[in-house]
């Protein structure tokens, strides 16, 4: 059976309708982290797009309010994390106001450019920030890949309906 949109009944453009479509919109997980002035950053992204081969380039997207923007605002570099299925807690901390992101039990280390590497994940890349683009309450973030590792083990984790879970085969 096929279902037909209600051409009728559409609803007009605001925030909530925008965050009830984009929940029926299944994303994977990222952490986005880097070196703010009192210490590391980072936050919980689903909107990690890769933009370019070449150069090898990628974006997110941070509200102007969000806790770690005043450090993504200056910082040179960044450090994108691909989470795993296994990661759901982590993922709720980076998402979470007021938490202790980088306290235990989160595993991290310094990596290259000072940015903090989180432990564990699927993938990571440090990237060099090119452009802040303005995008309503939001910056889109433009970054050149300048290293990485694609190869840690497992499954991704995604987030849909307003929760994180992983794949189903």
């Amino acid at each position: 059976m096929t279902a037909t949109p209600d051409l009728r009944t559409p609803q007009l453009a605001s925030p909530d309708l925008l965050r009830s479509v984009f929940r029926r919109h299944a994303a994977g997980v990222a952490v986005i982290t880097a070196r703010g002035e009192d210490g590391p950053v980072g936050f919980t992204a689903t909107s990690l797009t890769s933009v370019s081969a070449e150069p090898p380039m990628l974006s997110f997207g941070i509200g102007t309010g969000a806790s770690s923007w005043p450090a993504m605002s200056r910082t040179e570099h960044v450090g994108v994390h691909i989470l795993g299925e296994h990661q759901q807690e982590l993922a709720a901390t980076f998402a979470r106001s007021g938490a202790d992101r980088f306290g235990a039990p989160t595993g991290w280390r310094e990596g290259p450019n000072g940015v903090p590497v989180l432990d564990d994940v699927l993938a990571w890349v440090v990237g060099r920030v090119v452009a802040r683009v303005p995008a309503g309450d939001h910056r889109i973030v433009l970054a050149e890949v300048l290293l990485g590792d694609p190869a840690g083990p497992g499954r991704p984790l995604l987030y849909h309906q307003g929760g994180f879970s992983g794949l189903r085969d």
